[in-house]
């Protein structure tokens, strides 16, 4: 399981550091790929694969069903860390996301996610904000 929030920065040639928690639990490749929120979402090869059979199985009838596959699919990059631990970030990513130097990786369970300082900074500030709504409305899906 991911859990923890690091802060790293990003170099100039797109290497960034994944925090030595996260390297034993992602083996020597996974995947990262845009996530939702203005972040990057990284999945470990198991469950990238998992994921995958989930995502081949929404219908292809289905116009949103089809922009979401083509729009995670196409950013999807396997990544494998260099000897510091660091991985590089193909420059679709690093835009996505909006990532510039200071970086903030957080832990959310079965994935990580990558966030520049300022966009987490915000989403941070806002879901503390409203943590105890949120809190009361998951209530509703037996949490």
């Amino acid at each position: 399981m991911f859990m923890g929030e690091f802060e790293h920065s990003i170099d100039t040639k797109g290497r960034l550091i994944i925090p030595a928690k996260f390297r034993e639990q992602l083996g020597e490749q996974f995947v990262v790929t845009r996530g939702m929120d203005g972040c990057l979402f990284g999945y470990p090869m198991s469950e990238w694969a998992a994921l995958q059979e989930k995502l081949k199985a929404l219908p292809v009838n289905r116009k949103d069903a089809r922009a979401f596959v083509r729009f995670f699919y196409s950013a999807a990059t396997e990544c494998e860390l260099d000897k510091q631990g660091r991985i590089n970030l193909p420059k679709s990513l690093q835009d996505h996301a909006a990532l510039s130097k200071q970086c903030v990786i957080v832990g959310v369970a079965n994935r990580f996610e990558i966030w520049s300082q300022e966009r987490w900074d915000k989403f941070s500030t806002a879901a503390e904000e409203d943590f105890d709504d949120i809190a009361e409305n998951l209530i509703d899906f037996g949490m």
